[in-house]
Order: structure tokens, then C-alpha cells, then sequence
């Protein structure tokens, strides 16, 4: 390394610093409208973000970082990535005008406040003048990444949430378990028919004791509070930053499991942020490796682990002292009945891990014929409607049980959506692999002990921030890349 390529790489990670910084702030402003923001601020608040990303841009595109790229040099491999990375990130945002990325950003702010005001009715017209200005964007973000980077505009999108995974690797993955749960489906409910039926718990559940009894399992699972909160949203989330993790789930007094699974899910999130490498905080390289790995680790602890007979067995006896009332209920053999139920249902949240899946996979194909213009805003109830009759034999009878329920594209959020059966995908292949590696897991879960996977998920996964693409993560973690056949031999084993 010269001593002007080591100048030159010295000065791009200071202005990497500065840009995570700002994108640090832009993730606690969106936390605090989503959690605690009063209505009026809603406006302020798309103003506050659509600077920010502007100063982020500007940082981005200066000629400068241009000359300093040119010029820098790095050793080693954590410094060789994350120049890669920079440069990659560079290339992405000078392919977008500022003016673009605050128009997006401004957009999508206010979008997402009538949408909670649309779902509350159930009323996609009162959104859709503000989706079409997002979709709008989206498509010409979509066509100025395609332009730099080569890639079809939908992959250009989906690049942004996961790096290396496009349509045509997620298109024959997403058939295939079309085709699987075709037969397995059926096969399951009816497995289940013969099955005693499950005892549902008793309510009310006191509120207060379900945020006890989540933050409780949340430190379980290694979630350290000096550096998290939890708290209450629409939609539950993971934000902040890495040393400033916030989780939010939403609580009812009828049925604790949606929160205190949320919770869980939330806080695998939260472990990969706070598992992420010190040394290379607020760089490229320091970095989640993407979206699907980002939910690898969600889905790990609430479908793997939390849902497991070992760990039920632990967490039984913990929910029939928290709530009383009939302790059969809690026995983990009904656990397991009630939390690994295969129900065909309407909202994505609340699917079990056979159905799920199906939800990805239409609004994959939707927000592709979005972004390609196949398919116009106006048109999506009626396309989601349809998409979801022929994949679950259902038809939503409502638009907040449909179009409206999710808040990624009013969030302007297009690409991310194929993350989360490929995480589901990714947690089963991983979770195979921990099992061979650490004798006794299964065991340790029975104690309710997570530490061991949480040490393995550490060295393999969450340490390695984004050194690795996603499939060389899962190659030096699992000794393959993503194989599909690892989930399918899963649910088989669970439900079939």
C-alpha cells in the first residue's frame, strides 16, 4: 500500500463515517415516527428525512470520493472488502440525482402516513394517489440504477436490500415451492385434522405482563437492554443503530403469542446489529450482509429455536406461572399445536412458516410488474386478489386484509420483499448447520439457554459484517450456498 493510497483510503473512511452517522440519525427519526411521533409532526418529519438523505447523497457523489477512490489502496481482507463496497456504494448513488433522492424520500414519508390512515379504513383509494407518485420514483430510480449498473431495473432494486441475488435466481427457487406446497399443503392440514385439538390460552393478558415476559426472553436470547428498547408500533420493527437497537411489537389483551413472537423475531434482528464487528463500525464492511441474512437471523430464533420442542419446553412452564388459568394450555406438546398450526390466513405477520412463503412470493410478482409497468397502481387489489386466490385458494375480503396491510411499498420499500423467504431458506440451512457443529444445542434450548447458538451465529454470521456476499456467507458458515432443499426438509419434518 503507497502512502497515498493508504492517504486516499484513510480519507474514504472518514467520509463513510460521516455518511453512517447521518443515515444513523435518519434510522432514529423513523423509529420515533413510528413509535412515538404525534400526527402533526408527520410533514416536519418527511422534511427532516429528505434533507438527510440529500446530505447523504451529496457525500456520496462529491468529486472528491470519486479521486479518492481512483487513488486508494487497502490490505488484508476486511479492508480490501470494504473498498469494493465503497466503490460499489459510489457507483449506486451517482447513478441517482439529489434531487431524485429527496423527491423519493419526501414521497415515501408521506405516503406512509395516509397509509396508516388506509389500512384503518380499509380504503386503498385514499393511498393510491400517493402510492402512484412512489411507484413513479421507484421506477425512475429503478431505470437510472439499471443504466449504471447493467441490471434489469427490478434487480437494480433489489441489489439495494441484498447484493448478489436477482429475479432470476429468486424466480425458479420461489416455482419450485410453489409446486411444493401444491402437494405438501393439503397433506399437512390434513395430518393435523388427526391431531388432538389445540387448547387455546384463557385471556385477558394484562399488557403489562406481557412487556415483562418479552423483555425477559428477549434478554434470554442475549439482548442486552444497555444498548436496546422496546416499545410499541403498527407494524413491529427492528431500528436504530448497532450500539442503539430499537424493537417494537404491538400487544392484545386477547392473545399474547403475537407479541411475545414478534419480540422474539424483532430480537434476532437486534443480535445481528449488536453482533456486528466494533472494528468496523460505521463502514461499508461493517455492515449487515443484506437483507435475506439480515432476516436468516429473525427467523432463526422465532421459527427455529422459539417454536422448537426443546425450547417449548422451557418456555411452558414460564408462560402458565406468568398468565395462570388452565396449565394444559401451556403444556408444550399444545404449544406446539397452537404455534405450528398450518392455517391458510390472509395477513403475511401472522402465517405460519409452510404458508408464509406464499405471501412472498405474490408480492414478489407484484411489485416486479409494478416496477416494470406490467401492472398499474390502480389495478393492485384486484391483481393482489387473485394472485392470492390462485396461490392460497383465498380471496381477501377487504383491502387491510389485502393491498393495505404491509408498509413496505408505501415506505417505497420495492426489492425487499424476496429477503424474507430467502432468510427463512437461509435460518434452516444455518440451523442444520449449528446442530452438527455444537453438540448439545438442543439441550442448552431445553434450559432455555441460547448462548451456544448465539456463540456459533456470532463467529459465522453476525462478526463477519458484510466481508462475505451472501452466498460465500453461507458457503463458509454451512459449506454451501443457499439450498432450498434444507427448508423443504424442515417443514417436511415439522408438519408432514
Amino acid at each position: 500500500m503507497t502512502d497515498a493510497g493508504n492517504a486516499a483510503y484513510q480519507r474514504l473512511k472518514a467520509r463513510f463515517a460521516r455518511i453512517a452517522a447521518l443515515g444513523e440519525a435518519q434510522a432514529m427519526l423513523h423509529w420515533d415516527a413510528s413509535a412515538v411521533m404525534p400526527p402533526g409532526g408527520a410533514a416536519a418529519r418527511g422534511e427532516q428525512l429528505a434533507t438527510l438523505a440529500g446530505l447523504s447523497h451529496e457525500l456520496m457523489v462529491d468529486p472528491g470520493m470519486a479521486t479518492d477512490l481512483a487513488e486508494a489502496t487497502a490490505d488484508g481482507p476486511w479492508d480490501g472488502a470494504n473498498l469494493a463496497l465503497m466503490r460499489h456504494a459510489q457507483a449506486r448513488a451517482t447513478a441517482l440525482p439529489t434531487a431524485l433522492v429527496e423527491n423519493s424520500a419526501r414521497a415515501s414519508a408521506a405516503c406512509e402516513t395516509v397509509w396508516r390512515e388506509a389500512r384503518a379504513a380499509s380504503d386503498f383509494t385514499r393511498v393510491a394517489p400517493y402510492l402512484a407518485e412512489v411507484v413513479k420514483l421507484q421506477r425512475e430510480t429503478a431505470a437510472a440504477l439499471s443504466a449504471a449498473t447493467g441490471l434489469s431495473p427490478y434487480d437494480a432494486l433489489m441489489e439495494g436490500f441484498q447484493r448478489g441475488i436477482g429475479a432470476a435466481d429468486v424466480e425458479p427457487i420461489f416455482d419450485a415451492y410453489e409446486a411444493f406446497l401444491r402437494d405438501a399443503l393439503p397433506r399437512a392440514e390434513e395430518r393435523q385434522a388427526r391431531l388432538p385439538p389445540a387448547i387455546e390460552p384463557q385471556g385477558p393478558f394484562a399488557v403489562e405482563v406481557q412487556r415483562a415476559l418479552c423483555r425477559e426472553m428477549a434478554g434470554r436470547a442475549g439482548l442486552d437492554f444497555n444498548h436496546a428498547r422496546l416499545d410499541e408500533s403498527l407494524h413491529p420493527f427492528c431500528g436504530g443503530t448497532p450500539s442503539d437497537v430499537r424493537i417494537t411489537t404491538r400487544y392484545d389483551p386477547a392473545a399474547f403469542a403475537q407479541a411475545l413472537l414478534g419480540v422474539l423475531h424483532e430480537t434476532g434482528h437486534a443480535l445481528y446489529e449488536r453482533g456486528l464487528p466494533d472494528a468496523q463500525a460505521r463502514q461499508p464492511v461493517g455492515e449487515a450482509a443484506g437483507m435475506a441474512a439480515h432476516e436468516s437471523q429473525s427467523l432463526i430464533i422465532e421459527m427455529q429455536v422459539s417454536r422448537s420442542d426443546a425450547f417449548l419446553g422451557f418456555l411452558g412452564p414460564k408462560l402458565s406461572t406468568a398468565f395462570g388459568g388452565d396449565a394444559a394450555a401451556y403444556a408444550p406438546e399444545n404449544l406446539a399445536r397452537l404455534w405450528r398450526r398450518v392455517q391458510r390466513g390472509f395477513i403475511r405477520v401472522e402465517a405460519d412458516e409452510l404458508t408464509y412463503p406464499a405471501h412472498v412470493i405474490l408480492r414478489f410478482r407484484l411489485e416486479r410488474a409494478l416496477i416494470g409497468g406490467e401492472l398499474a397502481v390502480a389495478d393492485l387489489p384486484g391483481a393482489w386478489n387473485d394472485g392470492f386466490a390462485r396461490l392460497l385458494g383465498l380471496t381477501p375480503p377487504d383491502d387491510a386484509r389485502g393491498c393495505l396491510q404491509d408498509i413496505h411499498w408505501y415506505d417505497g420499500a420495492f426489492g425487499y420483499f424476496p429477503s424474507y423467504t430467502l432468510g427463512a431458506m437461509a435460518a434452516a440451512q444455518l440451523m442444520r448447520a449449528a446442530r452438527i457443529a455444537v453438540p448439545g444445542l438442543d439441550a442448552a434450548l431445553a434450559h432455555g439457554d441460547m448462548a451456544p447458538l448465539l456463540g456459533w451465529l456470532r463467529r459465522h454470521v453476525h462478526g463477519q459484517g458484510s466481508r462475505l456476499g451472501f452466498q460465500d456467507l453461507l458457503r463458509e458458515a454451512t459449506g454451501k450456498p443457499l439450498d432450498p432443499a434444507d427448508f423443504t426438509a424442515h417443514l417436511t419434518d415439522r408438519y408432514l
